[in-house]
């Protein structure tokens, strides 16, 4: 029902935008080199609660509301465009910090982290583009219960995201021990992800792509 070039597509897609420096890696990190790998996790529970969000409503056809109302849908684009340009501002800016920077903050409860999680990953951009415009293009009608592979092809890009966010939560704390002896290199990591961040930004606000007249 599903074809391989489907699969393969959005496993790329999903590991490069895993991969691409954004809000979720910004909390995850922040959250466990501050307050432990532990914490880092449940915040990651929250994110996957995010991305089950997103996957409900990609199911129930809210592709089609942006295919039918494509002003709507170059609002999102620009919107998620404007705040991943925030980002890689503060990244950059003069006095900007390195997420990789120890910091002491309050000890956040795990209600509390979960929630900052969800909502850190309602609030991405990329996540929204993903599910929005990116998985729909993979789903082929013609192979009939398009909800079914609407699911099929979420649940993988899930499972590869949380896949590499905990690699990363396990190695942040070790990473930002060995940044902190080397302020270049933290000065380095901060404006690669703000460059990352800038293009990315560029990208997504430069995209002509629309959405197929189809929904998932």
């Amino acid at each position: 029902m599903i074809e391989m070039t489907a699969v393969v597509g959005v496993v790329v897609a999903a590991m490069g935008l895993v991969l691409t420096p954004g809000p979720n890696m910004m909390y995850l990190v922040s959250r466990t080199v501050s307050q432990g790998r532990r914490a880092g996790l449940v915040s990651l529970a929250g994110v996957a609660a995010g991305f089950a969000v997103y996957l409900v409503a990609a199911i129930v056809g809210i592709t089609a509301v942006f295919t039918m109302v494509p002003g709507l849908y170059l609002a999102v684009k620009l919107a998620g465009a404007a705040y991943l340009g925030w980002l890689a501002w503060q990244a950059v800016r003069p006095g900007g910090v390195s997420v990789f920077t120890p910091a002491t903050v309050s000890t956040d409860p795990r209600r509390r982290l979960f929630t900052m999680g969800l909502v850190t990953n309602l609030l991405n951009p990329k996540i929204a583009i993903m599910y929005m415009a990116l998985i729909p293009q993979f789903v082929t009608p013609e192979h009939g219960m398009v909800w079914l592979q609407s699911l099929y092809l979420g649940v993988l890009q899930i499972a590869v995201d949380l896949t590499v966010n905990v690699l990363i939560i396990a190695g942040a704390g070790s990473l930002a021990s060995f940044l902190a002896e080397r302020p270049l290199w933290l000065r380095t990591q901060r404006y690669v992800t703000g460059t990352l961040l800038g293009a990315t930004a560029a990208l997504l606000a430069t995209d002509s792509s629309r959405l197929e007249s189809r929904s998932v």
